[in-house]
């Protein structure tokens, strides 16, 4: 199994059974998709097992790893979800034209008010009533509302009635007189019923529409059933979003075995556009560590201010405010004490998620080294550096060096190597020329010896390695050899003077440990002779060419990257990369017979 499945698999066991939205990663860490869940465990699994759609099997294909956030219900992940995928606009995701912003309903700032449904808010332009989770339901609202409430349609004053007058839907404030004291009225029910304010209003509904049924006008009948409804589906709480502009950051956090996770939410122009996650190991009280934490992450970490910061009720808020200079709040009640529960709780699940995850780790990583060692007779080889060799018949010859401590890669121990010394296809002498190199330098520099070396190759490149180690270096450092089958995956340890095999079961953790060191030093070696072939079959052919020094050659290099790239490319191209006429011309003649 593959280093991510593991790793995904892992993470799948300690998904929470709860709503809230989930992010697919690729492999360079792209999202990819966004999606909202009831049960995100559930969800999540139901990708990872089971056939699927062409689409849904493409994307599996290419995640490498999730996260996700829980919400308190699923009409927040539907908020959320939208929002995320605005934020990062995914590939695997249908992107509406119609959803560039979430929809409000606006009550305008004027004599005569209108109703409109909108995606932009500006203050002191009328009231706002929103985000709604979509804009059908917003528009068919404001359609019912014009229908029942006869608001003014006409952006300007027109000077003659126009067709709403006429079907009843505009009482012509255009032409006639009406009645502030009425209009206003109308205006103050329909804002108490967009506010939430609906138990009265629903009731009149409900009579309006059992007169219009017992008068057999059953069309205005199901348009007050319909309004209803949509006031039931539109006036549902929801934590996420905020109907008002201020910047604000949530903080919450939670503690657990001397751990403390702090969990920020930054919410703009009433959206939750991102959040912060940090781990640290109590060494203070965990309101001391919050004031330091809060203190550094506005001051040494250089986050923008919001207009308000929200923390949770049991801090001390002057402390605070001595740190950060903007409005602190400690909500009690509503939307805005909502939000900083969520954020609680999500600190609580994400510090909960890294003990598990960490247990689990610890387990595989510690389990898999012992194992080895067992099997081996030698001391737990906490540290490993395995070595390959990266060459085509000997041209471009590198080496490269992979260092995995704890069972897990350490890439600040990696080490690449341009072979010197060796002319020609020749495995043994490469190897002996980068161990030497290698431990001679850390000789030298009192860097720390590996208690395992693992060479890709059989009983040979094993001999040349123990060869510099002990007759050269003096060192004895256990040496073994990783061989691959004819499908080229890992299929056995050898070890030992004799190059024996060494037991180790297929579906170990051991064994799973070589796989992964195998795959990686392959993985490094080809991709640094790769580089390296590049760089030189580009300088190769720039060489033949008349007028290419030097600077030419960085000029071309950094403009067309490759060969293949400059093949492609036109006379014009090449001039504009800065070469003459002429020289271009031969260039692209070089070019053709390398063809």
């Amino acid at each position: 199994m593959e280093a991510y499945q593991e790793k995904i698999k892992e993470k799948l066991s300690v998904v929470p059974f709860e709503p809230g939205c989930y992010l697919m990663k690729d492999r360079n860490d792209q999202v990819i998709y966004v999606g909202k869940a009831k049960r995100l465990r559930n969800r999540l699994r139901s990708y990872f097992t089971g056939a699927h759609d062409a689409k849904t099997t493409r994307l599996v294909g290419e995640i490498r790893n999730f996260e996700f956030i829980v919400t308190d219900s699923e009409t927040e992940s539907l908020l959320l979800e939208l929002n995320l995928i605005k934020q990062y606009q995914p590939r695997y995701n249908i992107l509406l034209k119609d959803d560039k912003s979430y929809p409000f309903i606006k009550i305008t700032k004027e004599k005569y008010p209108r109703l409109l449904v909108t995606r932009t808010v500006k203050k002191g332009t009328g009231k706002y009533f929103g985000p709604y989770p979509n804009a059908y339901s917003a528009v068919e609202t404001k359609k019912l509302l014009d229908r029942i409430y006869p608001f003014r349609k006409c952006d300007k004053m027109p000077d003659k009635l126009c067709l709403y007058y006429h079907i009843g839907q505009c009482l012509g404030p255009c032409v006639y007189d009406v009645d502030q004291a009425e209009y206003d009225k109308m205006t103050q029910e329909v804002s108490d019923f967009l506010n939430g304010e609906d138990k009265t209003i629903i009731k009149n509904l409900e009579a309006k529409m059992q007169a219009a049924s017992e008068n057999l006008d059953f069309e205005q009948a199901k348009e007050y059933r319909d309004l209803i409804q949509h006031i039931h589906n539109l006036t549902k709480k929801q934590n996420i979003m905020s109907a008002d502009n201020t910047a604000r950051d949530v903080f919450g956090y939670y503690i657990s075995k001397g751990w403390m996770c702090i969990q920020v939410f930054f919410v703009r122009n009433g959206n939750m556009i991102q959040r912060d996650t940090t781990m640290i190991p109590l060494q203070q009280t965990p309101e001391e560590e919050f004031y330091t934490f809060i203190g550094q992450f506005y001051r040494l970490n250089q986050h923008l201010l919001p207009k308000e910061v929200h923390v949770p009720k049991n801090l001390d808020r002057k402390m605070i405010e001595s740190v950060v200079d903007t409005k602190i709040l400690q909500p009690v009640r509503g939307q805005k004490k909502d939000l900083v529960n969520m954020a609680n709780h999500n600190a609580e699940v994400s510090l909960q998620n890294k003990f598990e995850l960490i247990a689990k780790d610890e387990s595989r990583t510690i389990k898999a080294i012992e194992e080895l060692g067992e099997q081996m007779g030698i001391q737990t080889p906490i540290r490993i550096e395995a070595f390959d060799n990266s060459n085509i018949q000997g041209v471009d010859a590198v080496s490269a060096m992979v260092t995995f401590v704890d069972g897990k890669p350490d890439k600040k121990g990696y080490r690449k190597y341009k072979i010197k010394t060796v002319e020609g296809p020749d495995d043994y002498k490469s190897m002996r020329e980068v161990i030497r190199r290698r431990y001679t330098r850390v000789l030298n520099d009192g860097l720390p010896l590996p208690d395992l070396i693992i060479v890709d190759g059989g009983k040979g490149q094993m001999s040349v390695a123990i060869d510099v180690l002990e007759n050269e270096l003096g060192l004895d450092i256990p040496v073994a050899g990783l061989r691959k089958n004819d499908k080229h995956r890992t299929s056995e340890l050898i070890y030992g003077p004799a190059a024996e095999v060494v037991p180790l079961k297929k579906n170990s953790q051991a064994f799973y440990l070589l796989q992964r060191i195998q795959d990686e030093v392959h993985r490094f070696a080809i991709t640094f002779h790769r580089q390296t072939r590049q760089k030189h079959s580009f300088s190769s052919v720039l060489d033949e060419v008349e007028g290419i020094g030097p600077k030419r050659k960085t000029t071309l290099l950094r403009t067309f990257g490759s060969i293949k790239k400059m093949r492609e490319a036109t006379l014009e191209d090449l001039q504009e990369a800065g070469l003459p006429q002429k020289v271009a011309e031969s260039l692209q003649n070089e070019l053709n017979k390398d063809d």
